[in-house]
This record gives C-alpha cells, sequence and structure tokens, in this order.
C-alpha cells in the first residue's frame, strides 16, 4: 500500500512540474512585451452599484488618461446611495463622459450582466475597455497599453487586475498570491491557445466579440460571470491575447477580513462549474495534484517509507514551483508574496478545500 501510495506522489509530482514548468512557464519565462501605440478610439466602461466613494477615486485618474480619443461609460446600476448623483457631476464637467441610468427590472432585478449589457449598447466605440468602480489604473497609459495588445485578428485583451499592499498583513500577501497565481493560469492558458477566463477587473474586447456570442444571454440567469464566463465562451486561439506591461495594470482594494474575501472568493469559483469541460477538467487537475502534494507525503513520512528519497522530491518540487512563480511575481510586480511563498501556498490549499466544500452545501449570495 505504501509503495501505491509513493508511486501516486510521484505522479503527482510530475503534473505539477508539467503544469508549473509547461503551462505557466509560458507565462513566467516570456520574453518581456512590447507596446507598440494604437490610436484606435476606445470606449472605458464602468458599472457601479452603491459605489459613492470609490468611483470618486477613479473617474479622476480616468479622465487623466493619456490618449488620444476615449470616451468613459458610466452605467449605474439601480444605486441606493449618491453614486448617480456623483457620476452627473462628472458628467457635466467632462465632454467624454457618457453616462447610462439603468433601474431595476423585473426580469433582470439586481443582474449586472444586464446594466452591463445596456452600457455596451450604448458606447459610441467599438473597442471596449472594462474596469471596475473600486480600481484604479496603476498609469496614465493604462488605455494606451492594454489597447496596444489589439490587431486584426487579436480582438480580445486579457490584463491583469492586482490588489493594492496592505502593510503587515498577512492576509494581504494572501489575497495577492492568490491573484498572481490565478492570473498565472489563465494569463498562461491564453498564451497557449486555451483561454478559459479573465477578470472585469481589467480586461478589453472588440464590440463584434460581445453580439457574436449574444452577449451574456446564454448565462444571464447566473448572476456572476459577466467576464469570466463571457471569456470562456467568446474567446478562443485566434481572436485573445494577453497584456502584462506593468502600465496596463488595475489595482483594487482588497479584502481586510477573511470572512469577507471568504465570501468573494465564494461568488468567483462558483462560475468554475458552467466554464467548458476542458477548462473543469485542467483546473480540477491542478487543485487536486495541489491538495495530494500536501496529503500524500504525510502519510509516506508518518511511516517513514522512503523518506530521504520523499524529502528530495518535495525539495525539488518546492525548487521549481518557487521559480516558476517568482518569474510571474516578478512580471506582474507581486514579487514580496513570494518570500513566504510554502506558507501561502499550504494556507489557500486549505481555503480552496473549505471553498469548494462550503459551496457544495449552501450557493453564494451575488451582486444585489
Amino acid at each position: 500500500m505504501l509503495l501505491l501510495v509513493f508511486c501516486l506522489f510521484i505522479a503527482i509530482v510530475v503534473i505539477q512540474f508539467l503544469y508549473y514548468i509547461v503551462v505557466f512557464g509560458k507565462l513566467s519565462f516570456a520574453k518581456p512585451q512590447t507596446a507598440t501605440p494604437k490610436r484606435i478610439p476606445i470606449s472605458v466602461i464602468v458599472c457601479a452599484k452603491n459605489e459613492e466613494e470609490n468611483v470618486k477615486r477613479l473617474i479622476p485618474l480616468l479622465t487623466e488618461q493619456d490618449y488620444p480619443q476615449f470616451e468613459i461609460v458610466l452605467i449605474d446600476d439601480a444605486s441606493s446611495d449618491n453614486t448617480l448623483d456623483v457620476f452627473e457631476e462628472f458628467e457635466k464637467l467632462h465632454s467624454n463622459i457618457r453616462l447610462v441610468k439603468v433601474e431595476n427590472n423585473e426580469a433582470f432585478w439586481g443582474n449586472k450582466k444586464y446594466a452591463l449589457t445596456l452600457g455596451i449598447k450604448a458606447a459610441k466605440y467599438e473597442y471596449l475597455l472594462f474596469t471596475d468602480a473600486d480600481c484604479v489604473p496603476s498609469s496614465k497609459d493604462w488605455i494606451t497599453t492594454m489597447s496596444s495588445q489589439f490587431t486584426v485578428e487579436k480582438t480580445i485583451v486579457l490584463g491583469y487586475g492586482a490588489y493594492e499592499k496592505i502593510a503587515g498583513s498577512f492576509l494581504n500577501k494572501i489575497i495577492r498570491f492568490e491573484t498572481l497565481l490565478s492570473a498565472t493560469q489563465y494569463l498562461s492558458w491564453a498564451k497557449l491557445g486555451k483561454p478559459y477566463m479573465g477578470v472585469g477587473r481589467n480586461m478589453a474586447y472588440k464590440r463584434e466579440e460581445f453580439f457574436k456570442v449574444r452577449g451574456f444571454m446564454d448565462h444571464m440567469k447566473i448572476r456572476s460571470g459577466d467576464d469570466d464566463l463571457f471569456i470562456n465562451q467568446a474567446a478562443d486561439a485566434k481572436n485573445t491575447t494577453v497584456c502584462y506591461l506593468p502600465d496596463s495594470f488595475t489595482y483594487s482594494k482588497p479584502k481586510t477580513s477573511f470572512k469577507d474575501w471568504f465570501t468573494q472568493k465564494r461568488r468567483h469559483v462558483s462560475t468554475a462549474k458552467h466554464y467548458k469541460i476542458f477548462d473543469q477538467n485542467q483546473l480540477g487537475i491542478f487543485y487536486i495534484s495541489q491538495l495530494l502534494f500536501l496529503v500524500l507525503p504525510i502519510i509516506l513520512l508518518a511511516f517513514q517509507y522512503q523518506w530521504i528519497a520523499v524529502l528530495s522530491i518535495i525539495g525539488f518540487r518546492y525548487i521549481f514551483a518557487w521559480i516558476t512563480m517568482g518569474f510571474a511575481a516578478g512580471k506582474l510586480k507581486e514579487k514580496d508574496v513570494m518570500y513566504w511563498f510554502p506558507i501561502i501556498e499550504i494556507g489557500l490549499i486549505l481555503v480552496q478545500l473549505n471553498l469548494f466544500i462550503t459551496n457544495t452545501f449552501s450557493k453564494p449570495v451575488h451582486w444585489k
């Protein structure tokens, strides 16, 4: 029996090697990306619901973008606070701001996808760049850098939506490592020609891609997924590219309590069951291999079975995983989280197991 466990352990490490080196290496070991500025008109789309304070921070940074021709489409999704008032004040000050007011619709009540659809239809330009109300662009060249990756064929651009650093917060390191790992996965798979998700905090696409798949209609009843489910359906090897230049990043305010972050991750994870079968399988295999890498050596070491070989294999796995994620962290400006890599990874594996169990027995709460 222990021999079987040992062989399974070796197989798991081989699977991990293939993921980290072959798949994730597409981003980690990629050559530095270059930006070729385009002069295509861009519509920046922001959907907000009860985000009064956040939009006060975001909109001035959007209006200061150094780009020749763009508009800002602000969507108020039936907010009950002063979000709409803030939008209207900015609309008076800037001629390139377009305001979309969404009223509650009985058929689509509380559905962000409905609000986004109205905003996309109202946009003046064909090329759309999305971010969330609680985000800020990393530079005045955010629009320039994200749009630089558009070509005649590449009409979907997946960007990196990071979280702000909070000094002295270990939870913040876990959140940013999880975001780093997730981005390394979806950006790498996209570079391999198998895009499966993007984040609404930072992505762009040509409007024709939206209408090709009938917008969000195929998953309108699923509250989440205006970003990842859309990309899972619309993106392919021919029409999708990535952008990981630092000027293209956006930064969001992270959760400051484990409970709030766990609730947020429940919503994110719940959409994965609606991905294409290949994408569900590749994600499932990776996370199962993560969990088994944690469990199997504990069993082997408890019985002192081939303990020298087991420890050597553990060391080998941490070396190639640490190197791969270290290079990815360098590209995505998250190097500081890698100092805590082994500890954070173990904690994250346990959190993901908890997420799976919790979501199995209860449904998460979505956009209201």
